[in-house]
């Protein structure tokens, strides 16, 4: 097992320097873009394999090999080190060795990625088991990268769940249990001809988030919870204003390196060594349902935060342009490039309704700035978006309507030629059978050549090699261009040291996971998140916040009563009915009110319906050469499912990544989501008012958990509280230090908030707040109050 220790661990954070990019440029690595044929930088082998002292090797399946003190694993177990079972070789030379003792097959097998869960024995109740797929996916496909979707949680909360569940994991595991189940695929892998290890790789999981959803984020469990990566960005904010005295602009990025020593502590404890993130995408269009997880709309303070995650989780770059060594913890796919925040109507590309990405304020070169920071930082991998680009013209070139991970103009040209990107391209889940924006009528094999021939390295969701061998074998993709894709591949693995052992201790991982040290740092972070938005002046010169120690309370919506007990309030509870009412307000102090607004009623969505559209029946959104999408049909009727499954549901049906009906899209106003078919306003917009009526809305206090950019309307009634706070995932204990005033809040907005549904609708998708709109900001990007003010 790996003594592999995080530089949380180890205390070098601190003391790591980074390699100034005029030193990276000096020494060649990016003197000039790579050509296409690059696999990446030739670090000497000492920056490579754990440093100039021998790395912990093990070995569990295939001999190790002891030459003097020095031990090697025999991986192809032929009895001699080959040169890329030998970590004194420089990386370059270890790859190549590598890949010319690969057959076909084995190199194609490299390109696929998919989800391979954690199961259930349902014999035993043994969670943390190989399924079938296991088997499947390693020995007859060939793969070694995996897709981890199982929740990491508390033994009391872990569930043995069905088998065979795939995408959505019912199975929720132990720290140590999801432990022993990545080191259980490991000893398969390594059992394999050529003894490759496994890289998993996750979607986000240390935030607080009440909705999260398979294929896009995971709950935290037992993982130490910090706020929204909005609340991350918020708190970066608030910190620089707090230490410097000044508005803040790129942020403080010790609240960044904190939360993110503490996230690669804990995944690296158990064996989950590459991560489906964090989105570098920017939140210019409020609309965007996957708003909630981006950090900012501002591109300057977003290009700050990537440098900085890729920087802690990877490591500081070196002077040969390599960030990754056997001291990182997690290998960044930054996504989704070239940025996916500029969706049209906000429409999400997931669903055939939302495949075209706009620039109507013309700020394309503003969307990339957060991956040139992440490439200059060394970021292991890109994932492009699903969209197709309309109507963009950038430094003269025009793309074509394709979707980005089909785009030679954006994969190739841009990212690699004009950015200088030297690592792998992973596309994003199911480009290939459900989402091939552009390429709708083309055939599976076909957009498996489009995507590979235009540079993506990996196919995510996608698990036939045959298909990649087929089109080798009939001159539709070259040998060499898979050959380029297994060395960009292998490369972060032999960096990270997998080669030399994968494996992981599961007691480490149950000490590690949710440590009180790390939860008290999540907490700290959450604290830091709030954003006082609004602290209203009574007639008597008294302020809403902080609270009165020792006053009554009522609390209604999402509140734990214990919590707010604990701060020496006395508890009147409205959501605990009585008689069947609700409790009145009319005898409390103060009434503390959890707002937000959820999705709902849109699991029987379906593009298909003949009236799945009864308010506006033609879709506005055009993309040109695209049954449908031409203004003049529905939403999503051109969802036809290719894929190798016929009877696979659409794409569209159900909505099962989040949003709203599409035609609901602009309706961020509290008072429109109250009667909308596809938004709830919790608790109902009614039920807060009728609380503000009985205690008086001076004695209000509402905190608002923004998980898109909601437009606080007049109309509502939100705006007469005496004290608004804006949260983006916090916990009852972290916001009642907040309103007790134990803490100060000092959280800075993220994102510009609109006031009325008209800004919302006018505003330009690409760019950030509401300056083009007739009403303008309710409040700004950068806006928040302290006790003070």
């Amino acid at each position: 097992m790996s003594t592999r220790r995080s530089r949380r661990r180890q205390g070098l954070a601190a003391a790591a320097v980074a390699v100034p990019l005029s030193l990276a440029l000096a020494g060649g690595a990016f003197a000039a873009p790579p050509d296409h044929s690059s696999a990446g930088g030739n670090p000497p082998a000492h920056s490579q394999a754990g440093g100039r002292n021998a790395p912990d090797v093990e070995a569990r399946v295939k001999p190790i090999i002891k030459k003097g003190q020095r031990e090697f694993r025999d991986l192809n177990a032929n009895g001699t080190i080959d040169t890329y079972e030998d970590w004194t070789k420089p990386t370059d030379k270890r790859v190549a060795d590598l890949v010319s003792r690969m057959t076909l097959e084995e190199k194609a097998g490299l390109m696929l990625i998919d989800t391979l869960n954690a199961e259930c024995d349902q014999a035993t109740q043994t969670r943390g088991v190989p399924g079938p797929n296991a088997a499947k996916f390693i020995d007859d496909q060939y793969m070694h990268r995996f897709i981890f979707r199982n929740t990491v949680t508390s033994a009391d909360k872990a569930v043995c769940g069905k088998p065979g569940s795939g995408f959505g994991a019912t199975t929720s595991v132990t720290p140590s249990e999801a432990a022993t189940f990545m080191n259980t695929i490991q000893e398969m892998s390594e059992g394999t001809r050529l003894g490759i290890p496994v890289l998993y790789k996750s979607n986000a999981r240390n935030h607080i988030d009440p909705d999260a959803r398979a294929g896009i984020n995971e709950s935290a469990g037992a993982m130490s919870a910090f706020p929204k990566e909005a609340g991350i960005a918020a708190a970066a904010l608030g910190e620089e204003a707090r230490t410097t005295g000044a508005d803040p602009t790129t942020g403080d990025m010790s609240v960044v390196e904190d939360f993110a020593e503490v996230m690669g502590d804990e995944w690296s404890s158990i064996g989950l060594r590459g991560m489906y993130g964090y989105m570098a995408d920017l939140s210019t269009e409020p609309r965007w349902y996957r708003t909630h997880e981006t950090f900012t709309e501002d591109a300057d303070l977003n290009a700050n935060i990537m440098k900085t995650l890729v920087g802690t989780l990877q490591g500081p770059i070196d002077a040969h342009g390599v960030s990754l060594s056997p001291d990182s913890d997690v290998a960044l796919t930054m996504k989704h490039f070239p940025g996916g925040g500029p969706q049209e109507l906000g429409l999400d590309p997931h669903y055939s309704f939302g495949k075209t990405q706009v620039y109507p304020g013309g700020a394309f070169g503003e969307h990339l700035k957060p991956f040139e920071a992440a490439i200059d930082a060394g970021v292991s991998a890109i994932m492009p978006y699903y969209g197709a680009p309309i109507d963009l013209t950038y430094d003269g070139v025009t793309y074509d309507n394709t979707g980005m991970a089909f785009s030679n103009q954006i994969v190739n040209d841009l990212l690699r030629d004009k950015l200088g990107f030297q690592g792998y391209v992973n596309s994003d889940t199911g480009i290939i059978t459900d989402r091939a924006w552009g390429l709708e009528t083309n055939t599976v094999p076909e957009r498996v050549a489009a995507a590979i021939n235009s540079g993506t390295d990996t196919l995510s969701g996608f698990n036939d090699v045959q298909t990649i061998i087929d089109l080798v074998e009939s001159d539709k993709v070259s040998e060499e261009r898979v050959t380029l894709a297994a060395e960009r591949l292998l490369t972060p693995m032999f960096q990270m040291g997998l080669f030399e052992n994968p494996y992981v201790d599961p007691a480490v991982a149950d000490a590690t996971v949710g440590s009180a040290e790390h939860r008290e740092v999540g907490l700290d972070v959450q604290r830091k998140s709030a954003v006082l938005l609004q602290n209203n002046t009574t007639e008597d010169g008294d302020t809403a916040l902080p609270l009165t120690k020792g006053s009554t309370v009522y609390i209604l919506g999402d509140f734990n009563e214990a919590a707010v007990a604990a701060e020496g309030f006395t508890v009147i509870n409205g959501n605990k009915l009585v008689d069947g009412k609700r409790p009145s307000a009319a005898d409390a102090d103060y009434a503390i009110i959890n707002v937000t607004a959820k999705n709902t009623n849109t699991n029987t969505f379906d593009s298909r319906a003949a009236a799945a559209d009864p308010g506006t029946p033609v879709n506005p959104i055009v993309m040109p050469g695209t049954a449908a999408l031409d203004g003049q049909h529905k939403f999503g009727a051109e969802d036809v499912c290719v894929s190798y499954d016929t009877g696979a549901p659409c794409t569209d049906n159900g909505l099962r990544f989040g949003g709203s009906v599409p035609w609901e899209s602009s309706i961020l106003d509290f008072s429109g989501m109250e009667q909308s078919q596809s938004w709830q306003v919790v608790p109902a917009l009614s039920d807060v008012q009728q609380v503000m009526n009985e205690v008086g809305a001076e004695n209000t206090v509402l905190h608002v958990y923004f998980r898109q950019p909601f437009v606080l309307d007049e109309a509502s009634g939100l705006r007469d509280a005496g004290a608004i706070v804006a949260g983006f995932g916090i916990s009852d204990t972290a916001l009642m230090d907040v309103l007790s005033g134990d803490f100060t809040p000092q959280g800075k907005m993220p994102f510009a908030l609109a006031g009325t549904r008209a800004a919302v609708e006018q505003q330009y998708s690409d760019l950030p707040g509401y300056k083009e709109t007739d009403d303008g900001e309710l409040f700004p990007f950068g806006f928040g109050l302290t006790y003070e003010d």
